[in-house]
């Protein structure tokens, strides 16, 4: 294991590059690593129409497919950091990618055999390997440089993931779904059951090998990984020697501290957010009455708005503003949005759930690295509660589909965004940088 870079020397030049002392190929793999996330995991928004379409789902069946995938994180994150300090950095980014690569192949061939429950098993595998890839990656990326720049750096690594978040619906739209509309209405017409079958089966079928394509692409990346000269970094200890049961005492102060169970449920609630304006964005313009040709696009126009808003990001802090700060103005304006979602209509509505995606692009970063500010050793840890908080993003749009019948889709929508959006600003709020 590589020691951590030094620190900064008094009255030395300060530290401009966000790369830090490891330079930009470390950066540049890891930022692959967070591309190959935001494919897979922003699939889901399309995918949630798809499994409606071929399995004649109801909203709250097919929306199954974010809580699995969201919840193994919960399931995985503790493990996973234990085969972090076992294993070390790079095996478990390879192990990581081959998990996930073992998930795509088993959900693609679930899908294709019509077991949708099978389907879900295989996305609970694949999350599996997201949740180890993320307890790795997320800290090692807060700790490659200067801990101010490390809003900058995750901002670097959203752009990809964002980037690869955009394409994955697209490319799911045109090489999967293809005309889904069409498919939908010929299903619905159709009086023959074995016939209405044959017809969805057949759609179904279309998801096999690019699921496999993508298995095999992982794959690749993790022998890739485990050949590259990525470093493993150690999170910065605290001065003076301890031992294993002060590491324990310290460890259960910090995890029950309110300032990190605070960040923690601010997680929660910021993936959910994130989650429902990328992946319910589709379902909430169907309830507008627009078409499924249309919505199946719709996942990229918000991811669209997350790439714009970590390229501002990047540009304003800490420049202008500090991270804490941003992030701040980024839940108001996502509060804003919320608001205008609901008294909007049709595409203005739409428009309004796609341009959240600017909103919530700096949340992650400067809400990230405030949470781990001052958890030295234990960085590791907490950052795996942190990875578990990602459930979120499963449980918020099940709660939306499940309140929608009762209360509105669109005041559900923007009653869950803005509790979201009010408690992450509260807790930046009593969070400042110093």
């Amino acid at each position: 294991m590589e020691p951590s870079p030094p620190s900064q020397a008094a009255g030395s030049k300060p530290d401009l590059c966000p790369a830090g002392s490891y330079g930009w190929t470390p950066l540049a793999l890891t930022a692959l690593l967070f591309f190959v996330i935001g494919f897979v995991t922003w699939l889901n928004g399309p995918l949630i129409s798809f499994v409606r379409v071929s399995f004649s789902l109801d909203d709250k069946a097919a929306f199954l497919i974010p809580l699995v995938f969201y919840f193994s994180y919960f399931l995985f994150a503790i493990p996973s950091s234990w085969i972090v300090q076992c294993i070390g950095l790079k095996r478990s980014l390879s192990v990581a990618l081959g998990i996930m690569a073992l998930g795509m192949a088993c959900t693609g061939q679930f899908m294709a055999t019509g077991l949708y429950h099978g389907a879900l098993a295989g996305l609970l595998s694949v999350g599996s390997g997201l949740a180890l890839l993320q307890t790795a990656v997320n800290s090692y990326v807060s700790f490659l440089g200067p801990l101010h720049k490390a809003a900058q750096r995750i901002a670097i690594m959203g752009i990809c993931n964002k980037f690869a978040g955009i394409l994955a619906p697209i490319t799911l739209a045109y090489f999967v779904m293809g005309s889904i509309q069409d498919v939908a209405v010929h299903a619905n017409q159709m009086t023959d059951p074995i016939a209405r079958a044959a017809l969805l089966h057949q759609f179904v079928q279309s998801i096999y090998w690019p699921y496999l394509a993508m298995a095999l692409f992982m794959v690749l990346t993790a022998i890739a990984v485990s050949l590259s000269s990525l470093p493993d970094i150690h999170a910065p200890e605290k001065s003076g020697a301890s031992t294993r049961a002060d590491t324990h005492s310290k460890f259960v102060t910090i995890v029950t501290s309110p300032r990190i169970l605070c960040g923690i449920i601010a997680m929660f609630l910021y993936v959910g957010v994130e989650v429902l304006a990328g992946d319910a964005i589709g379902t909430y313009a169907q309830d507008l009455g627009l078409s499924l040709n249309q919505t199946r696009f719709f996942t990229a126009l918000t991811l669209t708005g997350m790439l714009v808003g970590y390229c501002l990001g990047m540009l304003c802090t800490p420049r202008f503003c500090s991270q804490e700060r941003y992030t701040l103005y980024c839940c108001i304006a996502g509060g804003f949005l919320s608001l205008m979602a609901f008294v909007a209509h049709g595409y203005g509505a739409v428009l309004c759930l796609a341009l959240l995606g600017v909103a919530n692009a700096m949340i992650f970063p400067g809400l990230f690295p405030t949470v781990l500010k001052n958890t030295g050793a234990l960085a590791p840890l907490v950052s795996a509660l942190l990875v578990m908080a990602y459930c979120g993003g499963g449980v918020l749009p099940q709660l939306f589909v499940w309140l929608k019948t009762i209360f509105g889709f669109q005041g559900v929508f923007t009653s869950l965004t803005l509790y979201g959006y009010g408690f992450i600003a509260l807790y930046m709020r009593s969070n400042p940088a110093r």
